[in-house]
């Protein structure tokens, strides 16, 4: 297949070891990984926080940048991101596009997904020859588990890691307290949920607690490191793309 790879916003300012690695992986499932130059935000954030109207340029530039019908599947390692291109830009459009934008995203939207899902719905593997030897924790973010209802599909990819020691994370599915920019209105009920996360983490063990999204990694990591819990968060496209020959090597620093 020929796979569009979109970065997102905190994969290409913040994480692109985890676009890196979702890459990486396509391309050693043997499938042609293709990157959109022009690609810029998909307005996630704008529809989030309420401004409908403003994120229509940028829902029309993914429409025209991803569906290039010689592009197969739009693939990106965020549920978040994932759930805005097939949820909100059909709401965008609708309420504010024309009928070619409206005929662009339906479109794109019938052929983006999330890495997990990709893998076991559209690929059907779970086995991708992967290696990781450390004890990890899966948190299950809440666009990938409510939006997209990835359910079991991450979890399935990581039980068939070669040595991994995967321990259930107690209460998995309760918001890490990111929510974007809730986590800036609302700083001191975000900061409880996280807390009450970290707490959870820190009964696992685990060296490292892996999602598919930066954005809920970035939010549980910096509370992490703040208490110097020893866990560090990694993207679980980084996991995957792990393997005996080149395998993943973590920094000094735990992020």
């Amino acid at each position: 297949m020929r796979i569009g790879l979109f970065a997102t916003c905190l994969g290409d300012t913040l994480f692109p070891e985890a676009v890196k690695s979702t890459a990486v992986l396509l391309a050693r499932l043997g499938h042609d990984v293709v990157f959109p130059p022009g690609q810029t935000c998909c307005g996630q954030m704008h529809v989030n926080t309420g401004y409908q109207r403003e994120p229509v340029p940028l829902v029309r530039n993914f429409a025209e940048q991803f569906g290039d019908a010689s592009i197969d599947a739009v693939v990106m390692p965020s549920g978040s991101c994932a759930g805005s291109v097939r949820h909100q830009h059909e709401i965008v459009a609708e309420r504010y596009g024309d009928a070619a934008l409206r005929a662009g995203v339906a479109t794109v939207k019938a052929k983006t997904y999330e890495l997990s899902e990709f893998l076991v719905d559209v690929l059907e593997v779970t086995q991708v020859g992967a290696y990781f030897p450390h004890r990890v924790t899966y948190h299950p973010t809440c666009h990938s588990l409510r939006m997209l209802r990835v359910g079991e599909k991450p979890l399935k990819l990581l039980r068939a890691v070669d040595s991994i020691d995967l321990v259930e994370l107690p209460e998995a599915d309760s918001c890490c307290g990111f929510g974007g920019t809730f986590a800036i209105k609302n700083a001191e009920t975000s900061t409880a949920m996280l807390q009450d996360k970290m707490r959870n983490i820190a009964t696992t063990g685990a060296d490292v607690c892996t999602a598919g999204d930066s954005s809920c990694l970035m939010h549980i990591g910096g509370g992490l490191s703040r208490i110097a819990a020893g866990t560090r968060t990694l993207h679980l496209a980084q996991i995957l793309s792990s393997t005996r020959t080149s395998p993943y090597v973590p920094t000094e620093a735990v992020r």
